[in-house]
């Protein structure tokens, strides 16, 4: 006579998942958001389709960013167990973290735009003269670049850079504390480095937004802040290289 195995009883959902496969996921979704953040870029820039990198192929870019990151995100979690609520993904107090958020925002654009980008090149700045390429003299050019901003800029890259990025890698520490000081840091430095900066005036213009969007998500708890931030600021730069630029 045979006993069955205990294990055959106990549902999937309750067995746990192992540290390496934990990690192992983390690590090919950051690759894998990576390569699909820059996939549209690259193939517009190298084809030159359409004009390349301008115009509504910006629009392009933004939605296949969104609908193939998210998909991606969306996957991973579902893989750990966990949904968009586990990553702050949130509208809980949606109101207060918005204003928080747009004040942010408008306040670093009008530091950027008033101060710094002015007395470092203005707009003979690399990257302003790179972004400045970017538009194509339309009205549906410039609603696409925004659109890229927005949802490819303040939307996306908020769920992939803060949201997935810091609260899936401070699981991995017992503490998480400290896990989460770690991650923060990590998230800071990969989202400034995934903008390839080139000069120390560059680094710096990645690396105190890229730190300002995390103390939003992490003392807020949520997304919602960081997004509206982010998003903020995007909008206000192209709104200004497009009007003054």
């Amino acid at each position: 006579m045979s006993f069955p195995n205990q294990t055959d009883h106990i549902p999937m959902a309750d067995k746990p998942i192992s540290k390496t496969r934990r990690i192992s996921t983390f690590i090919a979704t950051i690759i894998a958001g990576f390569f699909l953040f820059a996939l549209p870029n690259l193939f517009f820039g190298i084809t030159k389709i359409n004009g390349g990198i301008k115009g509504v192929n910006l629009l392009i870019i933004a939605l296949f960013q969104f609908i193939s990151v998210t998909a991606l995100i969306h996957v991973s979690l579902k893989s750990l167990k966990k949904d968009f609520r586990y990553i702050g993904l949130s509208f809980e107090n949606w109101g207060r973290d918005g204003a928080l958020g747009l004040l942010v925002g408008l306040t670093w654009a009008a530091i950027q735009f008033g101060l710094i980008i002015p007395n470092t090149g203005g707009p003979e700045r690399s990257d302003i003269a790179q972004e400045l390429q970017m538009f194509d003299g339309s009205l549906l050019g410039l609603i696409s670049f925004i659109a890229l901003g927005v949802i490819g800029g303040g939307i996306t890259e908020e769920i992939y850079n803060r949201g997935y990025f810091i609260n899936v890698l401070k699981g991995f520490f017992k503490n998480e504390k400290t896990g989460l000081w770690i991650a923060s840091i990590l998230a800071i430095l990969f989202f400034a480095a995934g903008h390839l900066p080139s000069t120390p005036v560059l680094w710096l213009d990645k690396l105190v937004p890229s730190t300002v969007y995390t103390l939003l998500f992490v003392s807020t708890r949520r997304l919602t802040a960081s997004m509206v931030a982010h998003s903020t600021w995007n909008l206000t730069a192209i709104l200004v290289m497009n009007f003054v630029y």
